[in-house]
């Protein structure tokens, strides 16, 4: 998909009104509700961010460069932009919003709780996990009766067992950086999700993750383009 492709979108009824949202590509996630535009991990190389709405939020997960993209930050950070951020990227990005792992804030309305995200099994070379604990952040994002997790650069982490009431949820699949299918099915069981969408996930065969959660009633596993 190119930037001029029109990009997949959904819309979630909650109880506080309409939830889009717009399937960017790679990491990168839109959400519109209640007239506010939230951007995850704008990047450059999936859209064209001069075409696309000023933020109102933006939440990045991580300092890697797919995620922490300074030049889409620039197109859509307007002056009353709030943006949230980990401590690593906040070398980078002034103005931010910190938050931690296990940090929960009210931004504009909304309800956000940083949650961890790393690496267990994928390493580099050098023995270094390719997200290391603590670095990084998932979110999870209350819209009105609806929480949305969007998980960033994970594996099956144990800390997902302390997730609760999950509607929807965005799992990584970006080989070998995050979660194979099985670990992110495993992921998906520890939890629960009402609807999973496999986010992220480069060339891993989705239909491999369809397979593994065909007989998990109650998970509602969603193929978006997000590559």
């Amino acid at each position: 998909m190119t930037s001029q492709d029109p990009f997949e979108e959904e819309i979630i009824r909650t109880s506080s009104g309409e939830l889009k949202i717009t399937f960017l590509g790679h990491g990168t996630l839109m959400f519109t509700f209640d007239e506010k535009v939230i951007h995850v991990d704008p990047y450059s190389k999936v859209a064209d961010y001069s075409t696309l709405p000023d933020a109102d939020l933006i939440l990045i997960t991580h300092e890697h460069g797919d995620h922490l993209d300074l030049s889409a930050l620039e197109q859509i950070r307007a002056d009353t932009t709030q943006l949230v951020l980990t401590e690593t990227c906040a070398k980078q990005v002034r103005g931010g919003i910190v938050m931690r792992n296990g940090d929960v804030q009210t931004i504009m309305g909304l309800r956000i709780a940083a949650v961890p995200a790393y690496n267990l099994v994928h390493k580099r070379e050098n023995g270094e996990p390719f997200h290391p604990k603590s670095s990084g952040n998932g979110y999870i994002l209350s819209f009105g009766d609806k929480r949305v997790y969007v998980a960033g650069d994970t594996e099956n982490i144990p800390e997902m067992k302390q997730l609760e009431s999950i509607d929807i949820a965005f799992l990584p699949m970006n080989l070998p950086y995050t979660m194979t299918p099985e670990m992110a099915a495993d992921a998906a069981k520890l939890f629960r999700p009402t609807i999973l969408y496999p986010y992220h996930y480069g060339s891993t065969d989705t239909a491999k993750i369809v397979e593994l959660l065909r007989s998990e009633e109650g998970i509602d596993v969603r193929i978006r383009s997000m590559a």
